[in-house]
């Protein structure tokens, strides 16, 4: 029976901490983040790679196959809700690792389909929802773990997608003119089943500040002292023959274990007791009233936790033990309140002028996060550049991607910027707009280059920033993240569906690849309108909010006043 009631410990379990440790366990969770990063988005972004084989392969052309990508990305975006609500409702670990095995899945089996319609379940369905079940939860849990570095760290751990793009791209290219493209894909399906071990890694970390133990053990010293008082009051006849020889010590014990500093004064309870063995019964009872109030009032004013005057008028009464009760029953419906507050997904977050701003920018900025990948190839080879040196391009972008991330990531973590992020992002965006357009412009090797370097380098401060930026106050905060995101990726999913084959229809339709680089420009200049909206959005609600307060401030004033004055006039 014993046995039946133990429980063994949870593998892997939930750490807790005062507070978020910046560090810890949370460089395992950058770790996992890392390796996540390198098979969902750099997995994608790589996709490129294979466009001309399944264009041949099944005679499809640009739009049909782009349309690929689309549904991945949208079914990983739209379902972000999905992936907030299975997130609160069983946890980080299973849910990331039922991701990484739909993501290998998926993949595999895309190497054994015979038509693009197919790819668009195994790889479209499939695998994104793999990828949404895998990304958003990862990013979230490394947001709990840092605070101070929480840019720097995530900056780091996501360049993982640009190694994706700068090592395993051009491996997987070398491997697929050795294997072909279908035993390349059921070799990157493998490899991408390292994501179920990396969710196992994602412990839930819980905060429980300090104050609650000290509490508790307050608590129990407000149950000695009752206890002993207990006693005293059913026992007068053993408490009045045993007062030179208990009271004394119990009271020493109490100020030794309570405040030490009562031991050195002259007017303790031990020194009252000890004066008065011969006195009276009456007197020693009312001395031993005094010393346990004089005990009590020092405990009171040296302990650290607060203790409130109604928890130190239970203690003169005696009924500390129904304090304590009630303390519990506070607990446990603290608790209660906050479960239902905690709710599965929170679409409130709508209201927010500041949030539907910021989720525009997310929207439309998806626009140019993929469409660039995809197209970089074949445009270099239209403007002359030949296909084994446009392959170096997806290179570039990689290189710069992590420079780009590195950077962000120092930058923001600086005291002098970390109330202007949302300026230094907007300050990427306007020059990674400029860069869109120039795609379509040059028209040489060295030119094409430069663009690459450029959108690497400030697609990799958006990257890495533009999902966690969630959790400052400027937008969300930490508390409200987790289902803020949800509802900021399930918004961008439009974006990430319409993006691609846009760029395709429009290559159709012009015959010039550079046609895909503008509509990711219109794209992005919209989002940095947007952006630049944020925060002007996010104090205009908070100004409403305090007036909102001073109107029902004055109301409640003008109400006591008018009550007041009836009571006067029965008076």
């Amino acid at each position: 029976m014993v046995l039946c009631g133990l429980k063994g410990p949870r593998f892997l379990g939930p750490n807790v901490y005062p507070q978020a440790p910046d560090g810890g366990w949370g460089w395992v969770v950058a770790v996992a983040f890392f390796m996540v990063e390198v098979f969902t988005y750099g997995t994608i972004k790589s996709f490129g790679i294979f466009l001309q084989d399944l264009m041949g392969q099944f005679g499809e052309t640009n739009s049909r196959v782009s349309w690929i990508v689309s549904i991945c990305v949208f079914v990983m975006t739209f379902n972000g809700p999905l992936s907030s609500v299975m997130t609160n409702r069983f946890g980080f670990q299973p849910v990331v690792m039922v991701g990484g095995l739909l993501i290998s899945s998926g993949t595999i089996a895309t190497s054994f389909t015979t038509s693009v319609n197919q790819m668009y379940i195994t790889y479209g369905l499939v695998s994104g929802m793999g990828y949404c079940l895998t990304f958003l939860p990862t990013v979230t849990i490394l947001s709990q773990y840092f605070t101070h570095r929480r840019s720097l760290v995530i900056a780091i751990a996501s360049t993982g997608e640009s190694l994706s793009m700068f090592a395993l791209a051009p491996a997987f290219s070398a491997l697929r003119d050795h294997i072909g493209w279908r035993h390349t894909m059921a070799v990157i399906g493998a490899l991408q089943a390292t994501i179920i071990i990396c969710g196992a890694l994602l412990r839930p970390i819980i905060i429980k500040p300090r104050a609650t133990h000290e509490t508790e053990t307050d608590r129990k010293m407000l149950e000695a002292l009752s206890t002993q008082e207990n006693v005293e009051d059913t026992n007068p006849s053993d408490s009045m023959t045993n007062k030179t020889s208990f009271e004394p010590n119990t009271a020493h014990s109490l100020e030794n274990e309570l405040t030490r500093d009562s031991v050195s004064t002259g007017d303790t309870g031990v020194q009252s007791l000890k004066d008065t063995d011969d006195n009276s019964p009456e007197e020693r009872t009312l001395l031993q009233k005094e010393a346990r109030l004089e005990t009590e009032q020092k405990y009171a004013e040296n302990s650290k936790a607060d203790i409130t005057e109604s928890e130190i008028e239970v203690i003169r009464n005696g009924d500390s033990e129904k304090q304590v009760g009630k303390d519990q029953e506070k607990e446990s419906g603290d608790e209660k309140l906050s479960a239902k507050s905690s709710k599965l997904l929170d679409f409130s977050i709508l209201r927010e002028c500041s949030f539907i701003c910021y989720s525009l920018f997310g929207m439309f900025a998806t626009l140019g996060f993929f469409a660039p990948q995809l197209y970089i190839i074949e445009l270099s080879v239209s403007r002359g550049v030949e296909r084994d040196r446009a392959t170096y391009m997806l290179s570039i972008m990689a290189v710069a991607e992590i420079l780009g991330r590195f950077s962000i990531g120092w930058i923001l973590s600086r005291d002098r910027f970390r109330k202007k992020k949302l300026l230094v992002i907007l300050a990427c965006v306007i020059i990674m707009t400029a860069d869109l357009v120039g795609f379509a412009l040059v028209t040489e090797f060295y030119g094409l280059a430069v663009c690459c370097a450029l959108y690497g380098f400030f697609m990799g401060t958006l990257a890495c920033t533009h999902i966690p930026l969630l959790a400052e106050d400027d937008v969300v905060g930490i508390e409200r993240m987790s289902s803020a995101a949800g509802v900021y990726v399930f918004i961008q999913s439009f974006a990430g569906l319409a993006g691609p084959p846009l760029g395709g229809v429009l290559v159709d339709v012009t015959k010039n690849y550079g046609s895909a680089f503008y509509s990711c420009a219109i794209g992005m200049a919209l989002s940095a309108l947007f952006l630049g909206l944020v925060k002007p959005a996010k104090k205009g609600s908070l100004c409403r909010k305090r007036n909102s307060k001073s109107c029902e401030d004055t109301l409640e004033v003008k109400a006591h006043s008018e009550e007041k004055s009836e009571v006067d006039k029965l008076d």
